[in-house]
């Protein structure tokens, strides 16, 4: 049997990777709800060959000050949490400070970025890890680009596994659509191979946002849909709702936010079946984009690497509120 032994930091930020980013589509959600969480109200994503190629992400939000550029590639390096109690009340999309560092380890990245505070941007580059991170200056706008290429070029075995090129960038667009139903205020532009997908606004009024929602889920869905907004005892439950008759043959538009995340989970699942059962029939799935919203020290979101996962201190509350 061979001895124990720590791992050195680049096997740690590939096998931790494998949990992060399993795919295009896991590093654009990450990447994306970061800049998110440095607020950005404008968001370019670029992808080539469904994200594999290249993945290009601007933003114009705060930036990275130049001597964090580095830091920030670094695994749990977050500016978002400090101490075991800010868990307790997450705000952001992302804590863990894995993102960035899972990433670098697995791809050659970019990373530039400028804050009002410096005359100039800076970059840094790595590939895969191997080379030490060194910063240089590059002109750049407040805000952050990323440049993600060749993903997987040093892991193989996790490249074989990808699926083709229209797959993976199926999985990707979802991940952008998810975001973009979640933050109404900020603009995002999509772009696959040089070709336009999404080009969306920032939306304040009611109308802007339904024309949003109906771009990213249909405009059928938006002629077949009620607006709910019911608010009691801290708990407030927002969005639109799909007739009975606007049901589906499976459970592919449905959409639930617990503040401002997109989460699946089984309580929520149950609930909402709950509440149509006696409208739907035949195996057909309710069509729905839902927003709760709650006090953040009341779910806990560190629950699952991917942040999909939630866990209510009053589940039961919760459901009953739902249903």
């Amino acid at each position: 049997m061979k001895p124990i032994r720590l791992l050195d930091n680049r096997l740690a930020n590939q096998i931790a990777a494998g949990e992060v980013v399993e795919r295009p589509a896991s590093a654009v959600k990450e990447l994306l709800e970061n800049s998110i969480d440095a607020g950005a109200k404008r968001l370019t994503v670029e992808v080539e060959s469904g994200g594999v190629k290249l993945i290009r992400i601007r933003d114009d939000g705060y930036g990275i000050p130049k001597d964090e550029l580095a830091l920030a590639l670094s695994r749990h390096a977050t500016s978002k949490i400090s101490e075991l109690e800010d868990l307790e009340g997450v705000a952001t999309l992302g804590f863990r400070g894995e993102a960035l560092a899972s990433i670098s380890s697995v791809s050659r990245l970019t990373l530039t970025s400028n804050v009002e505070e410096q005359e100039s941007g800076w970059q840094v580059r790595v590939e895969g890890r191997d080379m030490e991170a060194q910063v240089m200056p590059a002109p750049h706008p407040v805000g952050t680009t990323i440049e993600v290429k060749d993903l997987f070029f040093n892991t193989p075995a996790r490249r074989k596994f990808l699926r083709t090129e229209k797959t993976e960038f199926s999985h990707l667009e979802e991940v952008v659509k998810r975001l973009a139903l979640s933050r109404f205020d900020v603009g995002f532009t999509l772009r696959h191979n040089q070709r336009s997908i999404h080009q969306l606004r920032p939306a304040s009024t009611q109308a802007e946002k339904d024309r949003r929602v109906a771009a990213l889920c249909g405009p059928k869905f938006i002629e077949n849909a009620v607006i709910i907004d019911v608010d009691v005892s801290g708990l407030k439950l927002y969005g639109w709702v799909g007739l009975p008759t606007f049901s589906r043959a499976s459970a592919d538009l449905q959409y639930f936010f617990v503040n401002g995340r997109v989460i699946r989970d089984k309580l929520v699942g149950h609930a909402v079946r709950q509440a149509y059962r006696d409208v739907l029939y035949g195996g057909r799935h309710p069509t729905f984009v839902l927003y709760l919203e709650l006090d953040p020290a009341l779910v806990d979101v560190n629950v699952h690497p991917t942040k999909h996962e939630v866990r209510f201190r009053d589940g039961r509350t919760v459901h009953n509120f739902l249903f």
